[in-house]
């Protein structure tokens, strides 16, 4: 697959999504939760499928930084601690390709798991 570049990365800390703008006056949003649960790293998806982690309690989170990684890649880092995984341009126009069906992938796993979007306790961020 050969992605679109991006000619504008903007965050919009408010709605915490991130906006990746194309030469073709294509503009995409994609929800900061939503790139954080979908991380490229390796503790998240681990080594293989059978080897990935559910994140849970990821609701709130947001960017503190974002970082261009050459020319092929966006390193995003998150409030939550989390910054690694290299988010490829071909990942990013994946992510925006396979948005609906991944969320509600994401969601029925939750479900599975009993687990939450939520935050299990009190959050506390650093300012």
């Amino acid at each position: 697959m050969t992605a679109p570049i991006p000619t504008r990365v903007h965050y919009h800390r408010k709605a915490q999504e991130l906006e990746l703008g194309y030469a073709d006056g294509q503009r995409h949003r994609l929800p900061v939760e939503y790139l954080r649960v979908f991380s490229p790293s390796a503790e998240v998806r681990g080594h293989g499928p059978d080897t990935a982690t559910l994140q849970v309690g990821k609701r709130f989170v947001g960017l503190k930084d974002i970082t261009q990684t050459g020319r092929y890649a966006l390193k995003l880092h998150f409030d939550d601690g989390h910054d690694s995984g290299l988010f490829s341009w071909d990942y990013l126009w994946w992510l925006i390709q396979n948005h609906e069906a991944n969320w509600a992938d994401y969601l029925q796993r939750l479900k599975d798991a009993d687990a939450s979007r939520e935050p299990l306790g009190i959050e506390i961020k650093q300012l």
